[in-house]
């Protein structure tokens, strides 16, 4: 494994500066980007969805919880089945406190297309409190694209409430999750990044094929729940 240069102070602010320049261009284009996103065109949502939450039965509108904006990520799950997507529950462990969302008139809730006590048991076994809504039975999970012929995916849908009406803003996928999760954006800070094949570094840094490292919480060698 060759380790970066060794380099004075003086060399390294240098270095670091130069870097600084790239990274305030970058953070300029994600604010035009997000600035073309509040622009885009929405698209009336007015089917009849009945959801089951942990109190019953809930309609589209109800997941706002009385909040304007709802952001909905779809957790995979299969029904019947005790897999649990890895990458889906260390997404739902950055999420943390919902206060400061909802403070901007912005609720946040899972959907997964599977009974109600396959929801129970796996928020149960990580103490997650994020609400969370069985969509079996429905076409939400269909409508947004995250269910199809072909099986489950993940994604995160936008919404915005206006009276009664219920409008989707925005969807994204792949990437344009993995964007939204604090644990990959601390490791690409770092020298090593997340250390996984597709990224390009230095020769000899260790690296796996991508996401074959992740596991779920408490699977990992002296992990904890707490």
């Amino acid at each position: 494994m060759s380790l970066p240069p060794v380099v004075s102070p003086a060399e390294w602010q240098t270095a670091r500066d130069e870097l600084l320049a790239e990274e305030k261009a970058a953070t300029r284009a994600l604010d035009a980007l997000a600035a073309k996103r509040r622009r885009l065109p929405m698209v009336r949502f007015d089917k009849p969805y009945v959801f089951e939450g942990p109190d019953g039965s809930a309609s589209l509108a109800d997941l706002f919880e009385g909040r304007r904006q709802l952001i909905v990520y779809n957790f995979m799950l299969w029904p019947g089945s005790d897999e649990i997507c890895g990458g889906c529950a260390s997404f739902t462990d950055n999420a943390g406190h919902l206060e400061h969302l909802r403070a901007r008139d912005t609720t946040y809730a899972l959907v997964s297309r599977v009974p109600r006590a396959q929801i129970d048991a796996v928020q149960e076994r990580f103490g997650w409190t994020v609400p969370w809504y069985s969509s079996l039975g429905g076409d939400f999970n269909y409508d947004v694209g995250v269910s199809s012929d072909r099986g489950e995916m993940f994604g995160l849908s936008v919404f915005l409430r206006d009276g009664e009406d219920v409008f989707r803003t925005y969807f994204t996928s792949g990437r344009g999750v993995d964007r939204l999760r604090l644990d990959f954006n601390l490791l690409d800070l770092t020298p090593l990044g997340r250390q996984e094949a597709w990224e390009d570094s230095p020769p000899g840094w260790p690296q796996s094929p991508t996401m074959a490292w992740m596991r779920l919480r408490d699977e990992y060698e002296g992990a904890t729940i707490s």
